[in-house]
């Protein structure tokens, strides 16, 4: 393109008759050419669903990095963990009556007489089990051993039909692999001894960690936050950290309410059908729940083994079938009335966190997955932005 320049200026001189000052001979002046337009890079030639899949694919992998490590370094100092864990679960038991005791005595008193309190109770429901099991010890030996005299009848009928030859056979195997096994069952018993002594000294830093959380744990709260985060974070902090204390707080009282409620309708059941240990098998119950939609199952079918050696077939069917009834009770009517207020997931979501927790930490991973999901869980929500307005 070429445009000339100077037209008004050479014009004026010549009218003139003289060149006027400043001007300049009229010149063309040639523009670039222009140049096609830049390819689109390969990304956005990309579909968009690709791109956003991306996104949260690796937002996805650095949380699951994040939780991975958590879990590691917990793992390092799991009796730290696991007593702190105890302690925020006394502490979320126990601080309405406290806080409820604190309004007519001094709030030290008021610690000490919940925490005392809970430990003559505990002590008190052990005792009452030990001394189930100890009258019952004398007749037990009878029992199961005419109970595994049925079980033993009840496999040579149809439609096990197994000889007597093969029971015997299957006796000497077990025999021989207890007394090949002997050292390490032994070894085994020496480190359950001591876990046994890892338990009572988390138990004992747990308990202690209760008394100052129960006393002062808003000022512990408060000083973590004005101490440690920065100013401008310091709302979001305090946000978050009050709504997972609600989760924490509402999944752990909840799981107690579906636990007791389990344990009292399997320890009535067992009773009624005269099985043995119906108080101990209750108490396992109680126990088992604190790991949702896998304890409760397995403690019951402890109990229907111990009913088939103790009182028959017959009844071993029928705490069979509470299995079914606990778990359509648990899972149809007490979650979601005791539970669905306090941990807003979907039973898929737990089942996936208890298998996971359980891969990563056993025992005590499956029983950690839940509440530390739902505490993740609240957390977002409380710090995920309002939607705007509808207009």
């Amino acid at each position: 393109m070429v445009v000339k320049a100077g037209r008004g200026a050479a014009g004026a001189g010549r009218g003139s008759g003289r060149t006027a000052l400043g001007s300049r001979p009229a010149h063309t002046v040639r523009l670039p050419p222009r140049r096609p337009a830049a390819e689109a890079p390969a990304t956005d030639r990309t579909g968009p669903w690709l791109r956003s899949a991306a996104a949260h694919a690796w937002r996805l992998i650095l949380v699951g990095i994040v939780v991975y490590g958590l879990f590691a370094v917990l793992g390092r100092f799991q009796t730290i963990a696991v007593a702190l864990f105890l302690a925020l679960v006394i502490t979320s038991v126990l601080r309405p009556a406290t806080d409820l005791l604190a309004r007519l005595v001094p709030r030290p008193l008021a610690v000490a007489v919940t925490l005392v309190g809970s430990i003559v109770v505990l002590l008190g429901l052990l005792a009452l089990v030990g001394d189930a099991v100890a009258n019952e010890s004398a007749t037990l030996a009878d029992e199961f051993r005419n109970g595994v005299h049925r079980i033993e009848v009840w496999l040579q009928r149809p439609p096990f039909r197994l000889s007597q030859k093969k029971l015997s056979g299957l006796q000497d195997q077990i025999v021989h692999y207890f007394s090949a096994h002997r050292a390490g069952l032994l070894s085994s018993a020496l480190s359950g001894l001591g876990r046994a002594v890892e338990f009572v000294t988390g138990g004992a830093l747990a308990l202690f960690a209760s008394v100052f959380f129960l006393h002062s744990g808003e000022r512990l709260w408060t000083w973590s936050r004005d101490e440690v985060v920065p100013g401008r974070a310091r709302p979001a902090w305090d946000r978050a950290g009050r709504a997972a204390w609600r989760a924490f707080a509402g999944y752990t009282r909840g799981i107690i309410i579906v636990a007791a409620t389990n344990a009292v309708l399997v320890g009535i059941a067992l009773l009624a059908l005269e099985v043995p240990l119906a108080l101990p098998l209750a108490l396992l119950e109680f126990f088992a729940a604190f790991v949702p939609l896998i304890g409760s199952p397995v403690a019951l079918g402890v109990a229907t083994v111990v009913a088939l050696a103790g009182r028959g077939p017959a009844v071993a069917l029928v705490v069979l079938a509470l299995i079914v009834i606990v778990g359509q009770l648990e899972g149809h009517v007490l979650h979601p009335l005791v539970m669905g207020w306090a941990v807003r997931l979907h039973p898929l979501v737990v089942a996936v966190s208890v298998l996971a927790g359980g891969t990563v930490a056993g025992v005590i991973g499956a029983v950690v997955a839940v509440p530390f999901v739902s505490v993740a869980w609240a957390v977002f929500r409380a710090l995920r932005p309002a939607p705007p307005p509808a207009r």
